[in-house]
């Protein structure tokens, strides 16, 4: 292996350049590519050869050196120190977008998963022609696949992409495989899936807080003109199902304006963070109070929420993440529903 030949990055990749380095070095030498007391390039010679900053280089080697992956012989040069990785265990964890609710499933997985385990992160960013790429780069280099395959609604040219994604993931074998978020796709085998179920979540989360939400006179879910992503349709089928069954009036709504949208009785289910945000702003100009006025029930947990005293519905996305982790160490498989709830608080 030719070290300033065989190494490849990405500048324009949303995981930082040196944390990249970081991990394609020592999955090379968890692989055996690189080979222990073999010398590494000189942080001159590697940022000149890749056109990257010495600083990037040099931060780069001093992780792998906390890490004792390498070691800095004086006079000599810096050489592959390690031998604990050539016994790691290595998953790839590929997710759709770069969102809190994402880095908190990430960091839950890396923070239960253990030091056995050596974790490469990347983000296809729900473009399934990145994805296939991914997949294709990543074929057999991994002994777990972590994957959260979240695309946007089919049109007639996405079809053939579609079908492409499920025959790539079913390539996988099943004792690597690991779903998270997502059951559309319908992947037999005996697999590790731990997933929402968006359109009944919402229904019995809404369910559970009648009590309280019974004192609105109508109900409305504030979700994005625009996007597409079938999850979406199923939080509004389920929002639809709970109105029809308990007799409530309803809207969808797609924007916040300001314009006859808010009404003393309204209790809104809010999907974007920047919609919830445009919603207090007019709830505070129009002089009413969030509980005794009009209701505000927000979609998925954050520490902003907490601290705005937000009633949120929620999955757990720390417990999804160390349910995917444990499962993968305890060496066990099959589908599992992670929890989602009402989290009662001010605003309604």
């Amino acid at each position: 292996m030719n070290l300033l030949k065989d190494i490849i990055f990405t500048k324009d990749d949303v995981v930082p350049m040196y944390l990249q380095i970081v991990n394609s070095l020592t999955l090379n030498i968890s692989k055996g590519n690189i080979k222990i007391d073999e010398r590494l390039p000189s942080i001159n010679s590697f940022s000149k050869e890749y056109n990257i900053s010495r600083d990037t280089v040099e931060k780069a080697y001093n992780v792998l050196k906390k890490k004792k992956v390498i070691i800095g012989k004086k006079g000599k040069g810096v050489y592959v120190n390690s031998t604990e990785l050539i016994s790691k265990i290595n998953v790839l964890f590929l997710i759709n977008k770069l969102s809190p609710y994402k880095l908190k499933i990430y960091y839950s997985f890396i923070k239960s998963i253990g030091e056995k385990y050596h974790t490469d992160f990347e983000i296809y960013h729900c473009d399934e022609t990145l994805f296939l790429s991914l997949l294709e780069k990543n074929n057999n280099r991994y002994d777990y696949y972590v994957i959260l395959p979240h695309f946007k609604s089919l049109n007639s040219k996405q079809t053939h992409l579609r079908k492409e994604s499920i025959k790539a993931l079913k390539k996988i074998p099943a004792e690597k495989l690991i779903i998270m978020d997502n059951n559309d796709l319908h992947i037999e085998g005996d697999i590790i899936e731990i997933y929402q179920d968006f359109e009944n979540d919402i229904y019995n989360a809404l369910k559970s807080g009648l009590k309280k939400i019974a004192k609105y006179t109508r109900l409305n879910l504030i979700i994005a003109k625009g996007e597409s992503y079938p999850y979406l349709d199923k939080i509004c089928f389920g929002f639809m199902k709970f109105c029809n069954a308990h007799l409530f009036d309803f809207r969808i709504l797609n924007k916040i304006e300001e314009e006859n949208i808010i009404n003393e009785g309204d209790l809104f289910v809010v999907i974007a963070d920047d919609d919830l945000v445009k919603l207090i702003d007019l709830i505070d100009v129009k002089g009413f109070e969030m509980s005794k006025n009009v209701g505000v029930i927000s979609y998925n947990e954050t520490p902003f929420k907490r601290l705005l005293n937000i009633s949120v519905i929620s999955t757990d996305f720390s417990k999804m993440g160390k349910t995917a982790a444990e499962m993968i160490i305890n060496n066990k498989k099959g589908k599992v529903k992670n929890p989602f709830s009402l989290v009662f608080r001010n605003s309604i």
